[in-house]
């Protein structure tokens, strides 16, 4: 079996959220030689499997399996793969479905290694994310199993193949703001107080700015307003509170405490309540960083291309790694079909990754 043919496989696999549909046990199978340990909870399955070839550094890659509803619009079945005109159709093709057969396939044929290689998958990334990746890093650490370096497979190109690698992730604040007023009628505003009135003089401070400066690894935290609501939907009565609902998406200069306080100085003086939540923590992996270096170069010698460092877009599962104190970071297929209707990937994209990965373990010294 070859790499495309595994991918073909994992892709008929309808694995929606948090159901893997075998394919864990399939992976299993497919990597005769490697230990596998289950950690499973609340239906979702974790499968960690692992070998040692040597003394060196605990390598590992780290992918989902499970995929999100396929939606409407499609041309084929979703899952049935479709090979036409180089491309490979079908819900996961780039996310993430390529990713974990490239690097499956290229630990499948290693024969050689320093150190130990591993392999981390879960069923439940698309899904809350609550008893998947994390559940399997606690117990590693527990048995003393954790990584020294990980590559997650997530698809990070932008335009071209090896364009692009993450090395870090911003972090996610939710915020939750109630502006208390007095309801009253909008014929007599003196004996009201509204706050959509008040909010007009405070949006300007808050709507779109930037918290930091940002760094060479992250762009400036910036403050977005994602929701507004007030009122009855009459125009006769002026509200008696607001809510407003906000995110920002924080590098490592930007914390949530800090996000309170400059809430706190644009709200001085009104009556408002303030809720904060932290979806994800920011996170980077130094550029000197050794599967930061063999990845970057691995790149360029099957591409051509010297791949930029992002720490754009949402999150994935890479900020577990970096909560443990493992180095991370993401390298996959283009990404621009992704939870779209007929999401594809080509041929090319998918044996060039697989090579990729395949030349990092045996440069992995």
């Amino acid at each position: 079996m070859n790499v495309v043919d595994l991918l073909l496989k994992l892709l008929s696999c309808e694995s929606l959220t948090p159901d893997d549909a075998g394919s864990l046990k399939f992976i299993e199978a497919y990597l005769e030689g490697f230990e596998a340990i289950y950690v499973n909870k609340e239906g979702v399955k974790n499968l960690f499997l692992t070998k040692t070839f040597g003394q060196g550094a605990h390598l590992c890659f780290a992918g989902h399996v499970d995929v999100v509803p396929a939606g409407q619009g499609w041309q084929t079945n979703p899952f049935t793969p479709v090979i036409k005109e180089g491309y490979i159709y079908g819900r996961g093709a780039q996310d993430m479905k390529s990713g974990v057969a490239a690097f499956v396939q290229a630990c499948h044929d290693t024969e050689d290694f320093t150190g130990r290689l591993s392999l981390l998958l879960t069923s439940d990334e698309e899904g809350e994310g609550k008893y998947g990746t994390i559940i399997m890093l606690e117990h590693l650490q527990a048995i003393g199993l954790l990584p020294d370096y990980c590559i997650v497979a997530e698809p990070t190109c932008e335009k071209v193949f090896g364009d692009a690698i993450k090395i870090g992730r911003r972090g996610s604040i939710n915020g939750y703001l109630t502006l208390h007023g007095k309801q009253g009628h909008a014929a007599y505003p003196e004996k009201a107080i509204n706050p959509v009135h008040q909010i007009a003089t405070v949006l300007e401070k808050i709507a779109g700015v930037d918290l930091d400066e940002g760094d060479d690894d992250f762009a400036p935290s910036k403050m977005v307003i994602t929701d507004i609501r007030a009122g009855m939907q009459v125009t006769n009565v002026s509200p008696g509170e607001l809510k407003l609902m906000f995110n920002v998406r924080n590098s490592t200069n930007t914390t949530q405490e800090d996000v309170k306080v400059y809430i706190d100085k644009c709200f001085e003086g009104l009556n408002y309540t303030l809720e904060l939540t932290q979806g994800s923590y920011p996170f980077v992996t130094k550029r000197d960083s050794k599967v930061v270096e063999k990845l970057t170069a691995s790149i360029h010698s099957i591409t051509g291309n010297r791949a930029k460092f992002s720490t754009a877009g949402g999150t994935s599962d890479a900020r577990y790694m970096g909560a443990f104190g493992i180095d991370v970071v993401e390298f996959g297929v283009i990404n621009d079909t992704i939870h779209a209707p007929n999401e594809r990937t080509s041929i090319q994209e998918v044996e060039a990754l697989y090579e990729v990965f395949k030349q990092l373990i045996k440069d992995f010294n």
